[in-house]
């Protein structure tokens, strides 16, 4: 059974091994394909990366591919994907916002309540993994302080340990309710890109259905119900709702 388990061991090791030296070996390829300027072929590459694993730098990259060959849906796809798993890349947002400023459609999204403003600048500060650690960092100094405050000689000293536990405490609350909605962010994917150069938005899940306006390639929607087979009821960020075909939109 030891033997086993020692083999089960260096042969798990042994693929990621060669799985990571097969993404270097791709990247190296992909990197030298966009700095020759054949972005069709790097855009190829990095999307084999990509089924394997989604990282921000690969999907950053490919949104750069699709950019330099005016694929502008395509751009915005990847660039969203990239923003969705490092949202506080600045390098990410201003490609994003280039990218979107060449779209047709302009969208200008409802006044929502400052506190709420406020909560997804602050979320998307960091992405989940930094927000994790930071919420990680925080309570271990919490335990610190809180060892200050029970271990402490003197009362200054205690009356600091207190305090700064009761902060650390609530920074650490705060940490792990950004961490959590990052993760909530990742696991739903609610939102989408508009594929085709111009989609019909309808009143039902139906082309029978009344039409309720156009929206064209490179539009964000978020999806609002995505149980049927073959229509997605989507919400603009003005607040405008229909029901378009799957085939004409992509998941971010």
């Amino acid at each position: 059974m030891k033997k086993l388990a020692i083999f089960l061991i260096l042969s798990f090791s042994q693929l990621l091994t060669l799985y990571s030296a097969n993404v270097d070996s791709l990247k190296v390829v992909a990197d030298s394909a966009y700095a020759k300027e054949d972005f069709d072929k790097a855009a190829k590459t990095y999307l084999r990366i990509a089924k394997v694993g989604e990282s921000a730098t690969i999907c950053y990259n490919l949104g750069n591919c699709y950019y330099r060959q005016d694929d502008i849906a395509r751009a915005i796809l990847w660039y969203e994907r990239a923003s969705l798993l490092s949202p506080g890349d600045e390098d990410i947002r201003f490609n994003l916002d280039m990218a979107r400023s060449k779209t047709i459609d302009r969208v200008i999204p409802k006044h929502e309540f400052f506190f709420f403003t406020w909560y997804h600048t602050l979320t998307n500060w960091m992405s989940v993994d930094a927000w994790a650690r930071l919420a990680l960092l925080f309570f271990v100094l919490c335990l610190v302080s809180l060892a200050l405050y029970i271990y402490g000689q003197q009362m200054w000293l205690r009356k600091t340990g207190f305090t700064l536990a009761v902060v650390l405490l609530l920074l650490t609350v705060v940490a792990d309710l950004c961490a959590w909605s990052q993760s909530t962010r990742l696991a739903n994917r609610d939102g989408a890109i508009v594929m085709s150069p111009s989609a019909v938005v309808k009143s039902t899940p139906s082309t029978s259905g009344s039409d309720l306006f156009v929206l064209h390639e490179g539009t964000y929607v978020i999806l609002h119900d995505n149980s049927l087979n073959d229509w997605a009821e989507v919400t603009l960020a003005d607040g405008k709702q229909g029901w378009i075909e799957k085939k004409l939109i992509e998941v971010i």
